[in-house]
């Protein structure tokens, strides 16, 4: 009786476990207490200072008016919060993301035209239903398919473009472009038509975010702030930069100076409603959504990754894409753009002690509350303060090191990363990131079809077989053994056939290939259909093949499909016995 009872889930535990796997909010919020409270309540606050221009400088490079940036950042993030897995990962716009926004929406609709906005509602609604459709099909994994270096190549040269597509708000001129030659032209064509004014307000929030990035903290820290205040005091540093430039653009009359401002932002919270775009904008958007989609995910579940390493949490990856799905659903029913996790805010709401995803609750209620109040003291924001934050912001991405760092490991990821940031460059986002997948798959696929093949000999003294380039090792001349260092498919096959055919050409002698199995989880049609016609071959030369160390699941597979049957040589348990016996047995010389 009392082991039955053991095995009783009650109603409740039941519940909770489903909870847990479809609202992971449900694994935190029971357990909330005080202690919680007050470190997500001061998390809330230092994320919500670097919010608010972060939201509307993101805005400005989405091209969409300042207070759909204020928008993104309330309702995604209170979403997040309740199907997300990340304790600490902060959602809203990013840089890339907003970039690849503005060149979407740039072919479908004019720039500040209501056409434009609604575009961004649908590119937002379209990438959040990519992603839940991912996550519910359980496709987490396409992120191994996308190469970290590859990636970084992508965001170092994306956020070149976004600085350089910055330069005309810092110079107060008008430049149009979607790469690096377009933008530079139109920059240099409009060279004479600088606005001073402008230039001097840009520049010098650019460098009061540079110098306070660098030694704010160090600053605080020597007038008697501990470390941890100091470092939050630091992340003040936008919303200082913000505040100086809108009194000193009151003060100099900056209208008419012609130094361009944010203007009148509309007071109040979005109206919450979903609209369905016509069928021709789907088709418009639906590439450039996934694409959003993609890089958004990537980026975001990296980011999250890393966050929860660092305190011994881990994240559901499947569930990752359900949480960034409804969050740009969310973000979509509240009139804005796409959205995902990012790297700086996520950094700062996890190093300000945010514990669980109240934080973002706290900071979503926080950016509401300056919806409500606070937009009409932005009226004198000058737009160069904007593009000085975003400046500053994506240039921390640019990872020059990942060059040598490629070179010095791979060559074949040297030549990726510097095809996807030449070609990010010269064509712009969506051919780059196009490019940056392509180029990783195809690494995938390079790097699998010529897998590593090792000739193997015996380790004397030891039932150990090496690789005979690195081991001084004992072989027979009438004996090669192979180890193959990666499963048998399609894209590999006929490579295995080529080493195997390459050495009896080479050495008469071999009456034995001894095929060492100790890698290969699995062996597909195509390579079974391989595996069949080098036994054939073998045979007809008067060779002899064998199999040793097949794991399971692979002798399973071997077992049906009848290949066993027509094996010409047998199947041994380990390298060890299949030398040994083949030795002793009279059949090797």
């Amino acid at each position: 009786m009392a082991c039955c009872s053991a095995t009783v889930i009650t109603v409740g535990e039941l519940a909770v476990n489903n909870g847990t796997r479809y609202m992971p909010i449900s694994q935190w919020a029971w357990q909330y207490n005080r202690a919680n409270l007050g470190n997500d309540l001061s998390a809330a606050f230092i994320v919500v200072v670097l919010l608010i221009p972060q939201s509307l400088a993101y805005a400005l490079l989405a091209g969409v008016p300042a207070e759909v940036g204020l928008y993104a950042s309330i309702f995604p993030l209170v979403v997040y919060a309740m199907f997300g897995t990340s304790r600490t990962l902060s959602v809203g716009p990013v840089a890339v993301v907003s970039l690849m926004t503005a060149t979407a929406l740039g072919k479908v609709a004019a720039q500040g035209s209501a056409d434009y906005l609604s575009a961004a509602i649908a590119l937002s609604l379209l990438s959040g239903v990519f992603l839940l459709v991912m996550g519910l099909f359980r496709l987490g994994f396409i992120a191994n398919f996308l190469s970290h270096s590859v990636i970084s190549g992508f965001i170092t040269a994306s956020a070149v473009i976004i600085a350089l597509s910055q330069l005309k708000h810092i110079m107060g001129v008008s430049a149009q472009g979607d790469n690096v030659a377009e933008l530079s032209l139109s920059l240099l064509g409009n060279i004479h038509n600088v606005n001073l004014a402008t230039m001097a307000i840009g520049i010098s929030v650019v460098l009061f975010l540079f110098f306070s990035k660098k030694y704010a903290g160090y600053f605080f820290q020597c007038i008697g702030f501990s470390k941890k205040n100091a470092s939050s005091l630091s992340k003040a540093a936008p919303i200082v930069g913000v505040v100086a430039s809108i009194v000193v653009a009151f003060l100099m009359d900056a209208p008419a100076n012609n130094v361009a401002l944010v203007g009148a932002i509309p007071s109040g919270l979005p109206g919450l409603g979903l609209t369905i775009p016509s069928w021709s904008l789907i088709q418009e958007l639906s590439v450039p959504a996934l694409l959003i989609s993609i890089i958004g995910y990537v980026e975001s579940v990296s980011v999250g990754k890393t966050l929860a390493a660092k305190r011994r949490q881990r994240i559901d990856t499947n569930q990752e894409l359900i949480g960034l799905g409804v969050a740009n659903i969310a973000s979509s029913v509240s009139g804005a753009f796409p959205v995902t996790g990012g790297f700086s805010r996520s950094v700062v709401n996890f190093e300000a002690g945010a514990v669980t995803q109240a934080a973002s609750i706290f900071a979503a209620i926080g950016i509401a509350v300056a919806t409500l109040f606070l937009t009409p003291l932005l009226y004198f924001l000058p737009k160069a303060t904007l593009a000085a934050t975003i400046i500053v912001a994506v240039l921390s991405l640019v990872d020059m090191s990942i060059f040598k760092k490629t070179w010095t490991f791979a060559k074949s990821d040297f030549v990726a990363v510097l095809v996807t940031i030449i070609v990010t460059l010269i064509l712009g986002v969506e051919v780059g990131v196009s490019c940056g997948i392509a180029a990783s798959i195809a690494l995938h696929l390079y790097r699998t079809s010529k897998p590593h093949i090792a000739e193997v000999g015996l380790i004397e003294g030891t039932e150990h077989f090496r690789n005979v380039r690195r081991y001084h090792v004992s072989t027979t001349p009438d004996i090669l053994c192979l180890r193959p260092d990666e499963s048998l498919f399609f894209a590999n096959a006929s490579y295995l056939e080529d080493v195997i055919y390459e050495a009896i050409f080479q050495r008469d002698q071999i009456a034995h290939v001894v095929l060492m199995c100790s890698a290969i989880n699995e062996i597909d049609l195509s390579a079974l259909e391989a595996l069949e016609a080098i036994n054939t071959q073998l045979r007809e030369q008067g060779v002899k093949l064998h199999l040793s160390e097949v794991k399971g699941p692979v002798m399973d597979n071997l077992q049906r499909s009848g290949f066993l049957d027509e094996l010409s040589g047998n199947i041994f348990l380990t390298q060890f016995d299949a030398f040994n016996s083949i030795k002793q047995s009279g059949l090797a010389l």
